[in-house]
């Protein structure tokens, strides 16, 4: 008979559906649905189904089964099919820590038959022990229940066997006789597995690092011992004394997925101590104390209280343009310019009326002049007018003033799309001889308020770093912007842009292609660019290289083609935190002038900062193409760390104050390999905030 405890669980278990009404009929109905994994239950014909109350049956029906064919795929030690289940499935449609009518959940059979690689998967996915094994005691007295209920029912099928004579029942009871014969194995080799099992050695290495000024990040590696049973979680403990006691607190982690945990609501300066134990199904292991065997939580800020540099900007910032709007709505300059002399007042008038007619359209030519085009993609497609045209609008056709300038101006622009109206009426056509600056970017404001009223969109996306210019004399502007959701337009329409790119036709020679034949050609360069310049970097601190080359109007910065948002860079570690006292170290360093660490050195072999900064030094060396023994010269940035929100911060590597910056017509020693780019500096510190 089942335990009195036993006998609880199966009445608390009464509200699930009953199993399989034999081992033999689960292994049936395992292999019946092995081929419908993929199946979910709502790819049923609906219209068939009479009303909810059928739906929700079949549901529950099919959830079942999927749960049974996991007990037995676990059973039956498949674990590919357990792996494929795990992943086409959720563990609440698995029903994955639901214990079966012998109190037993998938985890337990896998553990108890001392199979770690399906443990491990059902661990990743969530799975638990089952709650009921309270005790060492209690599990040991329930696999012996089992063990000994299943020898009774194959003695009875066994000795009706012999005594019936051959029928069709007596068929039925030798197959059933097979199937008790194989559970009765199996409850054999787990009661063994649990008997042999000992608890799991300490976690092969715990690593401890400043998180925060309150917290600290706990990183372990499972036990080395393949001997014991599988771990199912651990323990993080943490105390003020080395002796752990008192303890004041602790942390039990049974998501193996990642192994680390994060301490938090500490108190900055006060050395804690940390140590981690492993668990199985025989109980605790002895702990491992982490390395270092205590840390202290700071953040480099506290070193002379600097406060974060952003702090409050963005809020001023829009405090301060709230006042300038207020004092410029009863501007004069929100009047018709009728003080402008007369032929700057026809001038804007004509470019009025062109913009508010009914006719004012995209161009299909360029005609010479400085050109606006807007670049909406979506996956492979890309929109276009009516006429398969990418929408230009003009600009300027007599444009004579220095480009760079009011191309960065209009970068600018671009990160308030919704107020160029406003800024339009801001922006005065002066009488002075500057006057020719304003012209032209009050020009720019009037074709981006063109493009926007044609397309019915006021957001044109991301300025491309550098316009497109052809022999011709045209200048062309580029904005990119990837649509993410369904969208049709009045004026455009989306077409592939394989399709665009095959059935553009060049108006001129091939040696001379136009900027639009430029664009086409170089569409997907573009649109590589611009999804790359919104990836994001995954947490941790990095170690960047500043290198910056001037020309006559601008300065430029050299970026990785994959990231072109973010400077050359390799990854020091995970934790983006820098410590107090890591700071103080990179202090007295630059204080020294001592280099860059490249070389190991034995006295300094216990700083786990500078360990890092040698192995990430020469990987940003080899990155940029730069001989590592030149690196002995270059310099780290020790005037602040450069945190990019929470969880992302950066080290700078300097060159040599000569080389930082290489000036017009200087050789560069170090060329960097394929896959680096310069940008203006502005353009990139546009690209960062974004």
């Amino acid at each position: 008979k089942m335990t009195q405890q036993m006998r609880d669980l199966q009445l608390a278990q009464a509200r699930k559906p009953p199993g399989p009404s034999s081992p033999n009929a689960a292994k049936r109905l395992y292999r019946n649905l092995s081929g419908k994994f993929r199946v979910n239950y709502t790819s049923f014909d609906e219209g068939s189904l009479v009303g909810r109350g059928e739906k929700e049956k079949l549901r529950k029906s099919y959830l079942f089964q999927s749960n049974a064919a996991l007990f037995e795929a676990v059973e039956l030690q498949d674990l590919d099919r357990v792996q494929e289940m795990l992943k086409h499935y959720s563990p609440e449609e698995l029903d994955l820590n639901t214990p079966n009518s012998e109190g037993l959940l998938p985890l337990d059979i896998a553990i108890m038959t001392n199979n770690a690689p399906i443990a491990r998967a059902l661990l990743q996915a969530g799975a638990k022990e089952s709650p009921h094994f309270v005790s060492l005691e209690s599990r040991s007295l329930h696999l012996s229940t089992l063990v000994r209920e299943a020898e009774q029912r194959v003695n009875e099928l066994m000795a009706q066997v012999v005594n019936e004579a051959p029928n069709a029942d007596c068929s039925e009871k030798e197959k059933q006789l097979k199937a008790w014969e194989w559970r009765f194995r199996l409850y054999k080799r787990m009661k063994a597995g649990f008997e042999h099992a000992r608890v799991p050695d300490a976690p092969s290495s715990v690593h401890l690092s400043v998180a925060s000024s309150s917290s600290l990040q706990v990183t372990f590696w499972e036990p080395l011992s393949v001997n014991s049973a599988v771990v199912t979680k651990y323990k993080v403990e943490w105390s003020c004394s080395p002796t752990f006691s008192p303890l004041l607190g602790e942390a039990v982690i049974d998501k193996l997925k990642d192994l680390h945990f994060t301490i938090e609501g500490l108190v900055s300066g006060t050395a804690y101590h940390i140590r981690v134990s492993a668990y199985n199904m025989k109980g605790w292991g002895p702990p491992q104390v982490s390395m270092p065997p205590f840390a202290i939580p700071s953040n480099w800020r506290e070193y002379d209280g600097r406060a974060p540099r952003r702090r409050g900007q963005a809020e001023a910032l829009d405090h301060l343009l709230g006042q300038v709007k207020t004092v410029h709505q009863h501007c004069i300059c929100h009047e018709p310019c009728r003080n402008q002399p007369q032929s700057r007042k026809h001038s804007v008038s004509k470019s009025l009326k062109h913009l508010f007619h009914p006719g004012s359209k995209f161009l299909k030519t360029l005609k010479r002049g400085l050109y606006l085009t807007a670049i909406f993609y979506k996956d492979d497609n890309i929109l276009v007018t009516h006429e398969d045209q990418i929408p230009v609008v003009e600009i300027d056709d007599t444009y004579s003033c220095l480009l760079m300038q009011d191309f960065l101006w209009l970068t600018k622009v671009s990160c308030m799309w919704d107020e160029v109206l406003w800024l339009r009426q801001c922006v005065t056509v002066s009488q002075s001889s500057c006057s020719c600056i304003l012209q032209t970017r009050f020009k720019m404001l009037l074709a981006i308020s063109q493009m926007q009223g044609l397309l019915g969109i006021q957001d044109l996306g991301q300025v491309f770093f550098e316009p497109i210019k052809d022999k011709q004399g045209n200048i062309l502007i580029v904005t990119l912007k990837e649509v993410k959701t369904n969208q049709t337009f009045e004026s455009v329409r989306w077409v592939p842009i394989c399709k665009l790119q095959t059935s553009r036709k060049s108006v001129t020679s091939p040696e001379e292609p136009t900027a639009l034949d430029t664009l086409l050609i170089s569409l997907q360069d573009k649109l590589a660019y611009h999804q790359r310049s919104s990836h994001a970097l995954s947490p941790g601190l990095y170690l960047g290289y500043l290198k910056l080359c001037s020309a006559v109007d601008q300065i430029r910065v050299l970026v990785p083609e994959q990231l072109p948002n973010i400077l050359c860079h390799v990854k020091i570690r995970s934790n983006p935190n820098i410590s107090r006292e890591e700071w103080e170290w990179l202090q007295k360093m630059a204080s020294v002038e001592e280099p860059v660490p490249t070389e190991p050195e034995t006295d300094r072999s216990q700083n786990p900062l500078f360990q890092e900064l040698q192995v990430a030094i020469k990987e940003l060396m080899t990155l940029v193409n730069i001989p590592l023994q030149e690196a002995k010269d270059f310099r780290l940035y020790s005037q602040e760390v450069l945190d990019f929100g929470d969880q992302v911060s950066f080290l700078l590597l300097l060159p040599p104050s000569d080389d930082v910056c290489t000036a017009p017509g200087q050789n560069n020693p170090y060329t960097p390999r394929s896959g680096f780019l310069t940008l203006p500096l502005q353009i990139f510190e546009l690209g960062e905030e974004r």
